[in-house]
């Protein structure tokens, strides 16, 4: 049974962020709202809880997996980034993207994808989400809150809850959020290719 917290949406409480860092230090799996639904979540050194998203999910070997990032300067210490993809990321972040960029070392190769070591980043318009990460002191290594064989749209949070009770070890309570996918960009190559079109505008075509 997974412990929940439930942390208000606009003002989390600083201790309670402190309690699922904590957490996630200890390797444990996470749900955590964000600006497209609610995510898993874990650190970037706990393989464990990596591979318990990939049997979750039923995931794919070398699924692309975000980082949750707190601002651009941490993007850029995760990826390479040019003159040109620093621009739309300014401009759109945060934000509902989730954008692919070249990985930097700082990712881990199992973590990267294995054909061009890219990395997909994305800065939330959430503020338990960014709380979270700021108290992390690192980006958040995220999966979409998905479930193979169970509708999760439309759920209020209390049936969230009972739903994933028995898949994560905490569950941070941040009330509803958004249930819309990403719009996911690849700037991997020029011109930039959009690989899925959701919540966030494509403008810049």
């Amino acid at each position: 049974m997974a412990k929940r917290l439930s942390v208000h949406p606009l003002s989390p409480q600083q201790r309670l962020l402190d309690q699922a860092v904590a957490a996630l230090h200890a390797g444990e799996l996470v749900a955590y709202p964000t600006d497209s639904g609610y995510a898993f979540g874990f650190t970037l050194d706990s393989k464990t809880a990596m591979e318990r998203v990939a049997r979750i999910r039923q995931l794919k070997a070398r699924h692309n997996y975000t980082l949750a990032c707190r601002d651009l300067r941490q993007v850029g210490q995760y990826t390479r980034l040019d003159d040109a993809a620093f621009r739309l990321l300014r401009s759109h972040l945060p934000g509902p993207y989730t954008f692919i960029l070249p990985a930097s070392n700082l990712v881990p190769k199992r973590v990267a994808t294995e054909k061009r070591r890219s990395i997909g980043v994305r800065i939330p318009d959430h503020r338990i989400a960014l709380g979270l990460i700021e108290t992390l002191g690192e980006p958040l290594l995220s999966s979409s809150l998905l479930l193979p064989e169970t509708d999760l749209y439309g759920l209020e949070i209390d049936e969230l809850v009972d739903a994933i009770d028995d898949l994560v070890d905490l569950i941070i309570d941040g009330g509803p959020c958004l249930l819309a996918p990403t719009t996911v960009v690849s700037l991997l190559d020029q011109p930039f290719e959009v690989l899925r079109r959701g919540a966030g505008v494509v403008d810049w075509e």
